[in-house]
């Protein structure tokens, strides 16, 4: 990936694992275009990095259509805007308004970034990546997490779909399963600016999908477990 002249977009910008790929791409010399529902912490961010800001809800197709409008050189779209939830029970205890914040955000951020921009991507012919922020609890079950865990599973099957869908095209998909994230959303886990890295490294190297390799036996494990129709139990790391 050349990213001196590049253009890329980034959704949920102005913190996180966002604002650490605004920043990996800045350092390459790549054009930005960032977008996040929260104007102010965006506008800090976009000021700090020369990046043009674009004040949007990702669960809104029409906003993600008219930032879309905005980018039509873009050829790296980040598509890693994201939530947790506020209930993070059993299925049963999130409420129905938790349940549709989660998947309008986490799914329909993916979903509705897709639609606006693979299109054009399509239509320039030109190659061209994008980079979706997934989990590795959209690769495993863990207990609790309310709608989180689900959402992202939501995630980790449509970037595979997109991936399938654009195999002959000029347009590669690549996805990113971290475990814990020193976030907003976590105050425990690897830096963002390590994930970023990971993230920018997969798409130079044409990988699809990264996960942390003290994690893969886990996930393995589970899945062999559903298929073989034996009782789940939560994952641990191989180290653990």
């Amino acid at each position: 990936m050349t990213t001196d002249t590049l253009t890329a977009v980034v959704t949920g910008a102005a913190s996180g694992i966002g604002r650490a790929l605004a920043e990996a791409l800045h350092a390459r010399g790549a054009r930005l275009v960032l977008t996040d529902i929260d104007g102010d912490a965006l506008s800090a961010t976009a000021t700090r990095l020369g990046a043009t800001a674009v004040a949007a809800d990702v669960a809104d197709p029409a906003a993600m259509s008219a930032l879309a409008a905005q980018a039509p050189q873009a050829r790296l779209i980040c598509l890693n805007a994201g939530v947790v939830g506020q209930q993070l029970g059993a299925p049963w205890e999130v409420t129905p308004e938790d349940w549709n914040r989660v998947f309008d955000i986490n799914v329909g951020g993916v979903v509705n970034g897709l639609r606006a921009f693979v299109p054009q991507l399509l239509a320039a012919g030109e190659p061209a990546n994008v980079l979706i922020t997934a989990s590795l609890a959209g690769l495993t079950v863990f207990p609790g997490g309310g709608a989180y865990g689900p959402s992202k599973h939501a995630v980790t099957a449509i970037a595979a779909h997109a991936a399938m869908a654009l195999a002959d095209t000029p347009v590669r998909v690549s996805m990113i399963c971290p475990a814990l994230v020193a976030t907003g959303m976590s105050s425990e886990g690897v830096e963002p600016s390590v994930v970023a890295a990971e993230a920018l490294q997969a798409i130079d190297d044409g990988v699809f999908a990264v996960a942390p390799g003290e994690w893969h036996e886990a996930v393995v494990a589970q899945a062999g477990q559903i298929v073989s129709g034996r009782q789940p139990t939560p994952p641990a790391p191989r180290s653990a």
